[in-house]
């Protein structure tokens, strides 16, 4: 069992939460109004938009220090909706781990919606959802897909961190089709095994 710390308090925060408190860990959620409560987890889930993450550095940064921190965005051009904003050769998970060198950053739930989680479907096929979990750390990875599989979701293993870019571009173009209704917010990509 894990004790996680969700930064946030949106949908996808309470859906991460969720699937945590299935598979028996315990978790707290962090607001803008919980500044004065500290962050006791050992997985630490950023669940707030990309441009948040830069306020929840300069907040918790020393908290962050030794910790699993688990980067969820997709670093948007929210003026646009058409491009990410971080360099092409980049992540916001490779900038979160360089503002964060003693923590285990890791890349995960950014490819999956609120309502995929919550169902654990995703889709009319009603494909198993699957969160893909890019990092460096191995044992970092294997807690959080530890986790994730007890919440009764598939878990796999995306690689290194340098294969978040790959994620957040999946994740952009996933978010795309949903804002243009090409797709449901129930929907997505699958991961058939």
């Amino acid at each position: 069992m894990a004790h996680v710390t969700i930064m946030g308090t949106g949908n996808m925060s309470q859906a991460i939460a969720g699937v945590v408190a299935r598979g028996g860990s315990t978790v707290e959620l962090l607001g803008r109004a919980d500044a004065a409560k500290p962050v006791t987890g050992d997985i630490v889930v950023l669940a707030v938009p990309y441009p948040a993450v830069a306020d929840v550095l300069i907040r918790r940064a020393d908290e962050l220090s030794g910790k699993i921190v688990v980067d969820i965005t997709n670093p948007l051009d929210f003026e646009t909706f058409d491009s990410l904003v971080v360099p092409a050769d980049s992540s916001a998970a490779a900038e979160l781990a360089a503002a964060l060198p003693r923590s285990r950053v890791l890349k995960a739930f950014n490819t999956t919606f609120a309502a995929t989680l919550l169902s654990g479907v995703v889709g009319e096929a009603e494909l198993p959802t699957t969160v893909l979990i890019a990092g460096d750390d191995a044992d970092a990875k294997s807690l959080l897909a530890d986790v994730v599989t007890a919440g009764g979701l598939r878990a796999v293993d995306a690689g290194s961190l340098k294969r978040a870019r790959e994620l957040e571009a999946l994740g952009f173009l996933q978010l795309t089709l949903a804002a243009g209704e090409k797709i449901p917010w129930t929907g997505g990509f699958g991961v058939v095994g």
